[in-house]
């Protein structure tokens, strides 16, 4: 009686761990199809973040399944269930942590999605401008508002003085954001403008790169902003900050 008990126990741990898999492969099929879906428009935002929600909440299910199918596999003694149920709960675990993750993330950045080095004069947009009025954020610079809680969410973010002519660092940017992946919109003598596309969602951030000339060098001046969206996680300000230190490795600050 105690084997046929025992040989039963496992096949409902089996099971269960068998359909907790199912569940966390459907998740991740949700999850990653939400932002190819938006991408093809074959979903709006807010279908697709809903899309992102409901792998979530499937990916919890998956991992409660698998506990489940531990539970049983620990109690019968039997390893195999017991394994294929622990790589559920991990596989359920580790697709929550994504949005978990993000969601992190946006609490400890201030919500804003347009972002620059010059506060008081930020770089504006010229070749882009029609481009950006065709989208739900601003051409121009939002304002004091918008500088404010830069100032407190990033104080360090500021400018970069490069020593070399003006020549060499407008080269050397155009050469970055080459490297960057983006889409030049125009190269000019004193900067350049372009367009950084997010991979997953295809989310649009404009930029522009203004260069100065100085008694020091050249003043390297960045505006990184969103085209969607009120807050961009921090994306723009992680941009600046990776694009002037690719500008002080290739030239020297």
């Amino acid at each position: 009686m105690t084997s046929y008990r025992t040989r039963k126990g496992q096949g409902v741990a089996f099971k269960v761990a068998i359909a907790g898999g199912i569940l966390a492969a459907l998740a991740a099929l949700s999850m990653a199809g939400a932002g190819p879906a938006y991408r093809l428009e074959m979903l709006s935002l807010g279908e697709a973040f809903g899309l992102l929600r409901y792998g979530a909440l499937v990916a919890l299910g998956a991992a409660g399944l698998g506990a489940v199918g531990l539970l049983i596999a620990a109690f019968t003694r039997r390893g195999l269930p017991a394994l294929l149920a622990a790589l559920v709960i991990l596989a359920g675990l580790a697709l929550v942590a994504v949005p978990w993750q993000q969601l992190q993330q946006a609490r400890t950045v201030p919500p804003i999605h347009d972002i620059t080095t010059d506060l008081e004069d930020p770089p504006a947009f010229e070749a882009l401008a029609e481009a950006r009025q065709a989208a739900p954020n601003a051409v121009a610079y939002p304002g004091e508002t918008t500088a404010k809680q830069q100032r407190e969410g990033y104080p360090a973010l500021g400018p970069l003085t490069l020593e070399a002519s003006l020549s060499e660092a407008q080269a050397a940017a155009e050469a970055v954001a080459r490297e960057a992946g983006w889409e030049i919109a125009a190269v000019r003598d004193d900067g350049l403008e372009a367009t950084d596309t997010t991979f997953w969602f295809g989310f649009k951030d404009d930029v522009v790169i203004r260069l100065s000339e100085t008694d020091d060098g050249v003043r390297v001046d960045m505006r990184s902003a969103s085209r969607l969206g009120t807050s961009d996680v921090g994306t723009n300000a992680a941009r600046i900050r990776s694009t002037l230190a690719a500008l002080e490795s290739r030239v020297g600050g």
